[in-house]
């Protein structure tokens, strides 16, 4: 039996058995039933009411801060092993204000933090960054990595979906209202069902226009075209929610988990009378205006193209430079939310798909959630039911479900501590990880939604712990017995993300433009990445210079052009969900952060602010610096070292030093 308690040396005989009975279920079993051991892998049963461990021992007692210590020391001292010390007041505070709100704390914070003696000054910061509107805006990137948010289609085209953002910013304002989780589910997978004349549910349920999208020129293959709509929408829900891979049984029952082809299918019917919607933001005079405009344009641009047919070779150029002005006087898109709507007459009929091949349907099949966690013999809906995206959402933001409130406490905790208790956050199924610390999984479920699914307490479970507290100090002996810290006996150091680094070094400059919410800005590139554009006008670069240093989050996310700053410090590619960042090391970064017109051009800044603040004392210069861009002073060494690289060098070369130390790019 496959459960919570299966150890790492059972993995290869489970999945083994998995496999070998993969063919034998198809054939033993009907199309509805599971074998025993399907239903019990520990991510299906139901949620355990888990008890806090005890210890004796006033040592123990005095360590645990909150109940998620009991459940790590539990395993640390069963395998010998020891929490390390406490980290320091200026590590926790950079640790915290990073975590928190994506930005290095100020050198006024760092002082009034250290400086703090009240018992509760640790308690009140975390109180204070939550309630930040910081906060949002940070969080949301990571859920925006998830469901993997874009503004474009992607694929040769790479169109811009006008209103994208507003998705962004619907993200960013539910994290900071603390939305119930529940809530902010079921209005992203069906809010156009459950209030469609509600604006900003119809922005939430944006979230099935995210993924790229072919567009066909020509002669369009429209229902392969719908397949591939569907498909991708499907595989993003299961990844998103419910951390399955059920992409894997879009060609055939899946080689691991208890997933039949039928219950893709399935799963992909409640999305089969669903139909890309814009809902245009003007009334009936300004869309008047609009149309008017573009038609003009429209008629200008086909009269140009006729001539370019059959014009001699000398009048090409002119002519094709003519019709990129035309083109270019095409008025902007009215505002607009882009959405999708539940039109049940145009409802594309699902058929279970030999080898996922839309031009080989078999059996028609009616919507289902996944059979391995419905009671034997559940059937399926009829194919008019009224609204099948909200039944869907109910079904997977239920208490009940195993998998939900799991899922999301395991991204919580990835992100706070490095890696989740679940280190495959997209994948519970038999082929990802197991959980190191079970109970204490079900546990922070549990408190989720009992706690009515919002997530700053459970945020707030997490950074009281000691165990969150700990230094990220390294220990030879405990390394030897968990080299991979996952039973954190430390806390894992880890590089700045690139929106991170990024903003960094936008408020270590004083230039870091706190604007918030809005549409998305483009900043100048290279014209040799814009020539590789399908279209150059693509990338109109935003007027306002000021915009150009706002936080990343509001940078605009084009599939087929990333900055290349951010792209080196790996950003996401935006086409599939993105449940983990990579954190690589190599030397185009190194190259980026000496070389790059970025970080020089805010090098510049940050030298011409430690001017302006520090005065003309080279101590006094090198002191700010390091509490600007490391969130503490500089020890004696450092000092030593820089004092004496500014007698040689410039402040602005000082600066960019800065920006490439190792106590500037990685948080400890």
């Amino acid at each position: 039996m496959l459960n919570y308690f299966v150890t790492d040396e059972h993995r290869t005989c489970v999945v083994l058995a998995i496999t070998l009975s993969s063919i034998a279920a198809s054939v033993a079993l009907a199309e509805d039933e599971y074998f025993d051991y399907e239903r019990e892998h520990w991510a299906f049963v139901p949620i355990a009411a888990c008890t806090t461990p005890t210890f004796e021992g006033e040592e123990y007692e005095r360590w645990s801060r909150t109940p998620v210590d009991a459940f790590v020391l539990r395993q640390l001292v069963d395998r010998q092993l020891a929490p390390s010390p406490e980290a320091a007041r200026a590590v926790l505070l950079r640790r915290l204000t990073f975590q928190l709100t994506g930005l290095p704390p100020t050198p006024q914070e760092v002082a009034a933090f250290v400086n703090d003696d009240a018992p509760d000054a640790y308690e009140r910061l975390v109180d204070r960054l939550l309630a930040s509107p910081h906060y949002g805006e940070h969080w949301a990137q990571h859920w925006l990595d998830v469901v993997r948010y874009a503004e474009t289609e992607g694929f040769e085209y790479d169109a811009h979906r006008p209103g994208a953002w507003r998705f962004r910013d619907y993200v960013i304002q539910s994290l900071n209202d603390d939305k119930p989780y529940d809530q902010f589910v079921r209005e992203q997978l069906a809010g156009d069902e459950l209030t469609p004349n509600d604006h900003d549910s119809l922005v939430a349920a944006g979230f099935h226009r995210l993924g790229a999208v072919r567009r066909n020129a020509g002669n369009a293959e429209v229902a392969f075209s719908r397949n591939e709509v569907l498909t991708e929408r499907t595989d993003a829900i299961g990844a998103t929610f419910l951390a399955m891979t059920v992409g894997c049984a879009r060609c055939h029952d899946h080689m691991f988990d208890p997933i039949r082809q039928t219950d893709y299918y399935r799963l992909q019917a409640f999305l089969a009378s669903s139909f890309e919607y814009d809902v245009e933001l003007a009334d009936e005079d300004e869309k008047k205006a609009w149309r008017e405009r573009s038609e003009a344009v429209e008629a200008e641009v086909k009269r140009l193209k006729d001539q370019l047919k059959d014009a001699p070779a000398e009048d090409e150029k002119r002519l094709l430079a003519e019709l990129n002005a035309a083109q270019a006087k095409m008025p902007a898109p009215l505002p607009t939310i882009s959405s999708v709507k539940h039109d049940p007459t145009q409802r594309t009929q699902i058929h279970l798909l030999e080898r996922g091949d839309p031009d080989q349907p078999r059996e028609p099949l009616k919507m289902r959630p996944l059979g391995v966690l419905l009671p034997e013999g559940t059937p399926g809906l009829p194919d008019d039911f009224a609204t099948p995206r909200t039944y869907l959402a109910d079904w997977i933001a239920a208490a009940k479900n195993p998998l939900t409130a799991r899922v999301i406490v395991n991204r919580l905790w990835q992100y706070h501590l490095g890696a989740g208790l679940v280190t495959t956050p997209n994948d519970f199924g038999i082929n990802g990880d197991l959980p190191s610390h079970p109970e204490l999984l079900d546990y922070l479920a549990n408190e989720l939604v009992e706690g009515g699914w919002q997530l700053k307490p459970i945020h707030r479970l997490i950074l009281l712990s000691s165990i969150y507290r700990q230094s990220s100090e390294y220990n030879d002996a405990f390394h030897d017995v968990d080299p991979n810290n996952r039973w954190i006996w430390r806390f894992n150091r880890r590089r700045l993300a690139a929106n991170e680094i990024r903003d960094a070094m936008l408020a270590a400059a004083g230039t870091l433009n706190l604007k918030a919410r809005g549409p998305s800005v483009i900043a100048p590139v290279d014209q040799e990445l814009i020539d590789l554009l399908y279209k150059p006008s693509q990338w109109e670069v935003t007027p306002d210079e000021r915009e150009y240093h706002r936080r990343s989050i509001y940078l605009i996310a084009k599939r087929n052009l990333r900055l290349p700053f951010m792209e080196v410090f790996d950003q996401p590619d935006l086409q599939t969900s993105c449940a983990r960042r990579e954190s690589s090391t190599h030397s185009p970064q190194a190259l980026e952060l000496l070389n790059g017109t970025l970080s020089n051009q805010l090098a510049e800044a940050f030298a011409v602010r430690l001017q302006l603040e520090a005065g003309a004392s080279a101590e006094d210069q090198v002191e700010l610096a390091y509490y600007l861009a490391t969130g503490r002073p500089p020890s004696e060494g450092e000092r030593v070292a820089s004092i004496s690289f500014l007698k040689e060098q410039p402040l602005r070369e000082f600066a960019l030093a800065m920006f490439n130390l190792n106590a500037f790019l990685y948080m400890e």
